[in-house]
């Protein structure tokens, strides 16, 4: 089969197309066609250097997938040949997806919405299961409360929708290419983090507090919210926090760090919302498969409007 292949870590240009060796699915594996992945900024940390998620190249490299199933494994029970599906595979040393076949356990495989076509379903599986697990599982979202979304990118867009539809008032902050879009989506308020103040917004807009908080900017951004949370407010990030945490022990807050887990049920929730009209794919651009340095540098700079995708099957 075709892939692009790292051959080191490091810049874009380590990535090079190579036939390699077809994978063989194990007994409880799908082996799927690749129609389409996606560029997330974890592939771009992988690239530059990912023996910390035990990946040594030269490897295949990206971790979504729409795509179909050509074979299963001889103890596969929910899935067979023919099936459209999409998930995000494991990480810690596995082969990626930037290739036209992959294979992964069915556990974290699920249906495609019926309502996307490849290109548009990879851009979901990392970046929205991730929303979900941190708005709905890890920040137990209910109807009423106020939450803060810090960076209305890949991830961020997704839980602005995930949020509003689980009928919470939502504010994220924002680049100014996004502001609109984010408004869009369902943002009460999008704060420009560029020209404006979150705490000033909400504390002049909203009442000065809200209930959950989640983060994926990093540095001192989700310390410096502790102080326009309500007490005993959640705070979720996928970074590791930083700063200092007298007002989260004073206000009896709870911070959860989140690393997702790969698993089939976020992505049947997702699947639902998405055939119901309640959830769309945020997309940036999409490229061949050939291109995906150039998609790497797009993800690795400024200016984006969702998520990079990757047309592996050329559709």
């Amino acid at each position: 089969m075709e892939a692009m292949v790292i051959t080191d870590f490091g810049g874009t240009d380590v990535f090079e197309r190579r036939d390699i060796d077809r994978p063989t699915p194990g007994p409880t594996e799908l082996l799927v066609r690749v129609h389409a992945s996606s560029v997330n900024p974890v592939d771009c940390k992988i690239r530059q250097a990912g023996s910390w998620a035990g990946i040594e190249p030269p490897t295949v490299i990206g971790y979504d997938v729409s795509g179909v199933v050509e074979a299963v494994g001889e103890s596969v029970t929910e899935f067979e040949a023919g099936d459209d599906v999409f998930y995000t595979p494991e990480i810690f040393g596995e082969q990626g997806s930037y290739a036209e076949f992959h294979t992964a356990d069915e556990s974290i495989v699920a249906r495609k919405p019926d309502s996307l076509s490849h290109t548009e379903a990879a851009a979901l599986p990392l970046a929205a299961a991730t929303a979900w697990e941190a708005i709905v599982t890890r920040g137990d979202v209910t109807a009423g409360e106020t939450v803060l979304i810090h960076g209305a990118g890949g991830v961020g867009a997704h839980a602005v929708q995930i949020a509003d539809e689980s009928g919470a008032t939502v504010i994220a902050t924002a680049s100014p290419q996004t502001v609109d879009q984010t408004e869009e989506l369902g943002a009460a308020r999008a704060v420009d983090y560029e020209s404006e103040s979150f705490a000033d917004v909400i504390d002049a807009e909203f009442g000065g507090g809200v209930d959950l908080v989640f983060d994926t900017v990093g540095g001192d951004t989700l310390v410096d919210s502790t102080g326009v949370t309500n007490p005993h407010g959640r705070l979720v990030t996928v970074l590791e926090p930083e700063g200092e945490w007298g007002t989260a022990y004073q206000k009896n807050l709870s911070v959860e760090m989140l690393f997702l887990e790969r698993d089939r049920r976020p992505l049947d929730a997702l699947r639902r919302l998405v055939d119901a009209g309640r959830l769309e794919p945020v997309i940036d651009s999409v490229h061949p498969l050939e291109d995906v340095a150039t998609a790497h540098e797009l993800v690795e700079g400024s200016g984006l409007t969702g998520k990079v995708v990757l047309d592996v099957a050329g559709e």
